[in-house]
């Protein structure tokens, strides 16, 4: 209702001053207005209402209408912006022609600069010009904050996966891996059972707290608490890495934090801790996956002024190792290293020596 009143009001506002431009051009076309002509001016002014429904068919109309009247200048330069603005270039551009069909005769007559028709034609040429540039303007303009609001959309959408990858993918790697070991020791103790089945309950209702959140942040409005990330539970930091570490390794995991007194001291920067958090968390999934029982070693170093260092390595399975099938998306490492870089910082990987290994660098301001 809002959109459709604001509209009306733009079309008031341009009939009266189609109306006012005709108005004032009586003094200057040098010819005699008689009724008819001034009725063929209020009906095109009338018109521009109909502008935005059939706004080609009209601009038309009134190029046509205006080789013969002489007060239409007005209503026929509001017809062409708005085709200018809101249709195809390919339409604006027969619609142009059709503006300045006139002129190649109208030079080639050698026309007087003391007649008062010579000004009247120049005059509706210059403005028929700065109609179709202004109704280009306008609409490489909309286009333009219309590309930045699908950039902005698109972002969010690839931030909402990568989010959603990275826990889920940690919190259900942990839950196959206790299912399997139950799956593959059937004859465990009942204590071993109940501690696996424990962990598998504890990681499925942490997957599904977290599917609840990433989900109640795509139903909150935009520009809400929530959707802007500053609402929901609290984003991880630098200093929950050890906490992590501990849960996998309750899971059964071998792993060796390695952290150097900076490291762990300082408070690193939101944005790079929580990079850091999910660049490990994002590790040791992996290696989870690809290189069950194997040692993983955690590397947190640097500080202030010098940037944040994290590693995450692992042994590469031999060929004849037998690796249990964890499925994944394969969009992990990608993600990765977009978050790295929209962190300011860097990220490689890839196999050295007989180890996979998962580096980056963050910034860490003084």
């Amino acid at each position: 209702m809002r959109r459709v009143r604001k509209g009306l009001v733009a079309d008031i506002a341009v009939f009266l001053g189609a109306a006012a431009f005709s108005v004032l051009s009586v003094d200057g076309v040098g010819a005699s207005i008689g009724p008819v002509e001034q009725a063929v001016s209020a009906a095109a002014c009338a018109a521009l209402f109909l502008r935005r429904r059939w706004p080609v068919q009209l601009a038309v109309v009134l190029l046509v209408t205006g080789w013969f009247a002489h007060l239409v200048g007005g209503p026929t330069a509001v017809a062409v912006f708005t085709v200018a603005a809101y249709r195809p270039l390919r339409t604006t551009a027969w619609v142009a022609a059709l503006a300045f069909a006139p002129l190649p005769l109208f030079v080639a007559r050698g026309p007087d600069p003391d007649l008062p028709e010579t000004g009247s034609a120049t005059t509706f040429f210059v403005i028929m010009a700065g109609s179709i540039g202004w109704g280009l303007y306008v609409r490489s303009r909309r286009q333009l904050l219309a590309s930045y609001a699908e950039r902005g959309r698109r972002q969010a959408r690839e931030e909402i996966a990568r989010e959603m990858h990275d826990v889920l993918a940690h919190r259900l790697s942990l839950l196959s891996v206790h299912a399997g070991a139950l799956e593959f020791h059937p004859r465990a103790s009942p204590a071993e059972i109940e501690r696996a089945a424990g962990v598998i309950r504890e990681s499925a209702h942490q997957a599904l707290d977290d599917l609840r959140g990433i989900i109640g942040v795509l139903r909150e409005p935009a520009g809400s608490a929530a959707a802007d990330g500053a609402g929901g539970r609290p984003q991880p930091t630098l200093a929950d890495v050890p906490r992590l570490v501990e849960e996998s390794r309750d899971a059964g995991m071998r792993i060796v934090l390695e952290t150097d007194d900076d490291a762990v001291s300082a408070a690193a920067p939101a944005a790079s801790g929580r990079t850091a958090y999910r660049i490990v968390q994002e590790g040791l999934t992996n290696a989870r996956k690809h290189a069950p029982g194997a040692e993983v070693i955690v590397r947190l170093a640097g500080g202030p002024a010098r940037g944040l260092t994290v590693e995450v390595s692992n042994p590469v399975p031999g060929a004849a190792a037998v690796v249990p099938a964890i499925p994944g998306a394969g969009q992990g490492l990608i993600g990765l290293t977009e978050r790295a870089s929209l962190a300011g910082g860097d990220l490689e990987h890839g196999r050295s020596g007989g180890d996979f290994r998962v580096r980056a660098w963050l910034p860490w301001a003084a």
